[in-house]
Order: C-alpha cells, then structure tokens, then sequence
C-alpha cells in the first residue's frame, strides 16, 4: 500500500511504495508488489546485442574471404578459436529472436550464456528453450512475429 505523509512544514510531501530490488545481469531491477501496474521499459542487454554484431560481422567477414578459415579470424580478433565457434552459433538463431533481443523484449532470465551454449536449429525449438514465447512480448513459441 502507498502511504504518503505531509511533513510539519507542510511543503514536503514523502510517498513510500513498498517494493523490492533485485540484481538482475549485474543491475538492480524494482520488484513491485504483487498486483501493483507497472511496466518496465526494455532492457537492452549490451552483451548479448555485441555479441550478435560480432557473430555478423565475424560471418561477414569469412563470407566475403578477408579470412579463410576461423583459425585466421580469432589471431586477426586476437581472441580464441572456441570463443568465434561459439559466437557464430548466434546467426543460427530464429530471426524474431534476435529482433527481440536488439529491441530489449528477450524474456527475463535470458542470458548471454543461455545463446551460446549451443543453439538448436530448429527454431520453433529455439524459441521454447529460450522461453521467448509470452504474450506480452508478441512472441509466442512456435510461431514468428505477424
């Protein structure tokens, strides 16, 4: 419940909320109370939108022959070979999940992690692994976005 008190002065007014913070990929989220409307706005996550730019970019790259082969990309990236394998497992994913994680709608709890274990090419069962499939999101797992 709200409350709000007027101080002695009568100029200050103070409004508690009850709620609750979170850590949530190393920033805090407000957790409300049950019931309570309120809707966050989207949460870009930067590493997952670097990583897919780099998987773009790194397939780009050995598509149009700068590098042959991704032993010759990671020592041009000066990173390691398993990290661009993994990396490049990102465009296998379905289209509507990337637009989702580019526009800060990917489901709650997904992390970078979650993308780079090993994606399924299948994408009705990219999206239900993922959990990309809610209502609120306009995703629903099966099917692409109208």
């Amino acid at each position: 419940m709200k409350q709000a008190t007027i101080s002695a002065d009568g100029e200050t007014i103070t409004i508690h909320i009850p709620m609750t913070f979170r850590k949530r990929g190393g920033r805090k989220m407000v957790v409300t109370p049950d019931g309570a409307p309120w809707a966050p706005r989207p949460r870009i996550d930067n590493a997952m939108v670097k990583a897919l730019a780099r998987a773009f970019r790194w397939q780009r790259m050995l598509d149009e022959g700068v590098c042959a082969t991704i032993e010759e990309l990671a020592g041009r990236e000066r990173v390691s070979r398993g990290y661009i394998s993994r990396v490049l497992r990102l465009m296998l994913l379905a289209p509507d999940i990337v637009e989702a994680i580019l526009d800060g709608r990917q489901a709650e709890g997904t992390r970078l992690e979650d993308l780079l274990e090993g994606n399924r090419r299948e994408w009705d069962r990219q999206r239900t692994h993922l959990m990309m499939g809610s209502a609120s999101d306009g995703l629903s797992a099966g099917s692409p976005p109208s």
